[in-house]
């Protein structure tokens, strides 16, 4: 298996960026651009799946990035559950909403899936 050097040849941190972008062009659409505050909240959490994989990437140790891998995961659930909001205010079409669970669901797994892969590892890391 090849080493990664960087965050970005990551495949959950490539399918973060795409469901962030996914978020922001939904959030910027009418009605749901009106609802400023919904609208940054939503964008914020999504901003954050991906945010937190490289940040924890750039760690250099299993422990932190997997702590990061956590909290980005939490914030995959926030996007998830904002989406149930969005489409209970007929912000997002049904379509648009499937999409959102589909993309949330496979980044809930992939997630999952790293964690237990550097918790099996054995590296540790610098701290």
């Amino acid at each position: 298996m090849a080493r990664i050097e960087s965050f970005e040849e990551l495949e959950i941190w490539k399918e973060a960026r795409e469901l962030s972008k996914f978020v922001r062009e939904l959030s910027q659409k009418e009605p749901f651009s009106k609802d400023f505050r919904f609208s940054s909240q939503i964008n914020s959490a999504a901003g954050s799946i991906m945010d937190n994989i490289a940040e924890g990437f750039e760690r250099d140790g299993n422990r932190e990035f997997i702590n990061f891998l956590f909290i980005a995961k939490g914030s995959n659930g926030e996007v998830r559950s904002q989406s149930y909001r969005a489409i209970d205010s007929k912000f997002i079409s049904m379509q648009e909403f499937e999409i959102l669970l589909k993309k949330t669901e496979s980044l809930k797994r992939k997630i999952f899936n790293l964690i237990t892969t550097l918790r099996n590892s054995g590296t540790k890391g610098y701290k």
